[in-house]
Formats: structure tokens, sequence, C-alpha cells
């Protein structure tokens, strides 16, 4: 086990390297730099735009600029925001628990809602319930989660019984720290819902079909004929099981909702990674995009490789199949 994640590992440091410089690349080849914008602001002397050029190797190949962050970046030097003018690494600290609260609250409410909801449906199978959970999974699944977002945004400002976007209210300093939480929690739905909804539809449907799968075996018909009630049979023999191929797919999961949060946080103004990071190219501020950029790869790779690990303990036959390839 030590040895495949060490490989998984490897694997994963790879592809960081790849997908950062490629980023790099992209930004530094493109017309124009942070520091023509900083040109335009009249009370920033030459000396000052000098220094910044000299001090980030602006005046050297983009190659040579590359390494020059990577080496900062592996010392934990993560540089400088000029649009936001403060250190970068300040400022994703001050982003990152968002993003990590948002996906949080996603990833909870997904399996809160999708677990229950097969269960049920597989109980109710070819009945009205069923077709209805079934019909309604397919039209939320047809549904890109931005669309939802814009119309729950649509609903609440019409209803005015939802925060239109955001994380706070304008009073929120003066509420107290109960009411901070509720505000909060208010600012919380719209965006959690419009990341979820996509989800809860696609794990329900697999929920479902493993439930159907574990009622029909013969360890659940021999529970049932010891006179086990029915509801020991589903909730304590059946459910288990039902739910363990699903536990693989935890880390895949939360790697999705901190990949797929980006888009939400920019349409319901949620303060995270996502809506710095299009401040971010919008101003060139390479430093903050390359900053932003790793910290999400970091999550995804690392959702990945938990759900690896996951799948790897789980499933006998990956076990095997290493074992073998180390025998070979």
């Amino acid at each position: 086990m030590i040895r495949y994640i060490l490989k998984r590992v490897v694997i994963a440091v790879f592809l960081l390297l790849v997908m950062s410089f490629c980023t790099f690349m992209l930004m530094r080849l493109t017309p124009g730099n942070f520091i023509d914008t900083l040109r335009l602001d009249p009370q920033i002397s030459q000396d000052t735009l000098l220094h910044y050029t000299k001090l980030y190797q602006l005046d050297k190949p983009p190659v040579v600029q590359y390494f020059y962050w990577l080496k900062g970046f592996c010392r934990g030097e993560f540089g400088y925001s000029f649009y936001y003018n403060i250190p970068v690494a300040t400022l994703i600290a001050s982003r990152l628990l968002n993003t990590f609260i948002l996906s949080f609250a996603a990833f909870l409410f997904t399996w809160l809602v999708a677990i229950p909801l097969g269960t049920w449906a597989a109980l109710r199978r070819g009945k009205m319930t069923d077709h209805v959970i079934q019909f309604v999974s397919y039209v939320l699944l047809s549904l890109p989660s931005f669309f939802i977002a814009m119309m729950l945004l649509f609903w609440a400002s019409r209803s005015g019984w939802l925060p239109l976007g955001g994380m706070q209210s304008p009073e929120y300093d003066t509420m107290s720290w109960a009411g901070q939480i509720r505000d909060v929690l208010k600012h919380l739905i719209i965006p959690t819902i419009a990341l979820s909804l996509g989800s809860i539809a696609a794990l329900a449907r697999i929920m479902r079909g493993n439930m159907l799968e574990v009622l029909g075996r013969q360890y659940i018909l021999t529970a049932r004929a010891k006179g086990l009630s029915e509801t020991r049979v589903i909730y304590v023999h059946a459910l288990r099981n039902a739910i363990n191929p699903l536990l693989t797919l935890l880390g895949y999961e939360l790697a999705g909702l901190l990949s797929g949060a980006a888009l939400i946080e920019i349409i319901t103004s949620w303060p995270g990674l996502g809506s710095l990071m299009l401040t971010a190219v919008r101003a060139k501020d390479i430093y903050l995009v390359m900053a932003s950029m790793m910290m999400g790869g970091v999550l995804f790779v690392a959702g990945n490789l938990v759900a690896d690990i996951l799948l790897s303990m789980a499933d006998p036959r990956i076990k095997d199949a290493k074992q073998e390839g180390k025998g070979q």
C-alpha cells in the first residue's frame, strides 16, 4: 500500500508540474502583463516599475521566469499580488477556507439527500414514487449547475427570502455570534443547492441500482426467512452493503466539488478561490493566478488520491493486481 501511495504521489507531482508550466506559459505569452497595468497608475513611479521588473525577473524569457517562480513556490514563497497589493499567501489563506466551506456543505448535503432518496426509490421500484424520482434525476442531470444557480438567484430576487449573493450581509459585524452563523448559512443555501443538485441526481441513481442488486441477493432472502423485521433487513443488512461501493466515490466527489465550485462562486459572488481566480486572470496578476491554480490542483489531486486509496482498500482485485505486478 505504501509503495502504491508513493507511486500515486509521484504521478500527482508530475501532473502538477505540467499543469503549472502550461498555465504560466499561457499567461506570459498573452499580450501585456501586470506591469503594463501598473503603468496606467500615475502614482507609481518608473523606479518602482523597474524594481518589480528586476525583482520578479520579468525581463527574462518566460521559461526562466517559470523556474524562478517554481523555485520560490517550493520554498513556500507564493509571490505578491499587484492587483490586491498584498502577499499572495495571505490572500489565498483568506479565500481557501470559504471555498472549503462551500464545497463541504455541498458534499454533506449531497450525501445526506442522495442516500435516502436512492434507497427510497429502490424500495418502491416500479411505483409512482420511483418514476418521479427517476424523472427528476434525469432533469437535474441535464441542467448545468450555473443555470440552476441563476434560476435560484432569480427566484430569490422575486421572493426576497434569501440573499442574492455574497457570504455576509452589510450588518454582519453588528450581529451576535449566533446571528453571524445564521447569516452565513442563509448566504450558503443558494450556492450549496446549485452545486449539489446534479451530484444528488447521479448519486441517488447509483444508490438505487446498488440497493436493488443487494435486495436480490441470497443472504437478504435468508435474513427474511429467519424472521428478521423488514426494517432490520433493509437498514442493517442491505443498506450497509449497498453503501460500501459508494465509499470509493467519496474522494472523487469531493475533488469534483472543489474544482466545480469556481463557476458557482463567480455567479453567486461567493468570496472563494473561483472568484479570486477570475479577477486575477482579468488583471493578469500572474502570481495570484499561479497560486490559485496550484491550490485548486493540489486539492483536486489529493481528492483523487484519497479515492484511489479507498478503492484499493475496498476492492480485493486491485490488491491482487498490485501484488502480481510486484511479483513480475
